[in-house]
């Protein structure tokens, strides 16, 4: 069986007070409804063989936010392999995006398990703007690291985190 793969956005702004924020959501479901700390993603999702990376981001994107994915840039922030073993690949984009605006995709699954009801659920419950620091703890674990890396692309740039 194929690794399984996964491709997202990483959207970053100017704050106000000059630094960066990062747009992270809070993953849906009864899984993580009770958890804060390493409960939050980037936008993103599977795909497979018939799709590019790049077009996968920009759909997930689209299906978790129920917004188009932003215009601009894309930074290849590289992949990280999770510890679930799946490989993640995200793309920074500079983008401003209103969190009341999400309209998020749902999922559909049996809940209680072996219940044989089922329900359904946001992909992503809520969203907000964060600085790196803040959004590094609520970030699962394996996605930390491309924090890391935009700001080694902000600070090459000549811009800071």
């Amino acid at each position: 069986m194929p690794d399984k793969r996964s491709a997202g956005l990483l959207l970053f702004r100017t704050a106000a007070d000059g630094g960066v924020e990062v747009l992270i959501g809070h993953m849906g479901g009864p899984f993580w409804a009770a958890r804060d700390q390493a409960a939050w993603s980037f936008p993103k999702g599977e795909y497979g063989p018939e799709e590019t990376p790049e077009a996968a981001a920009a759909r997930e994107f689209e299906e978790e936010l129920g917004l188009p994915a932003p215009d601009g840039e894309r930074v290849p922030l590289g992949e990280a392999r999770q510890s679930s073993g799946k490989t993640v690949t995200i793309w920074a984009v500079e983008a401003d995006l209103d969190p009341d605006r999400v309209v998020p995709g749902t999922f559909t699954m049996e809940w209680p398990r072996g219940s044989g009801t089922l329900r359904e659920f946001p992909e992503i419950d809520r969203v907000g703007w964060f600085t790196p620091a803040e959004a590094a703890p609520l970030l699962v674990a394996g996605q930390r690291i491309f924090l890391e890396r935009l700001a080694s692309h902000l600070a090459a740039r000549g811009g800071g985190a």
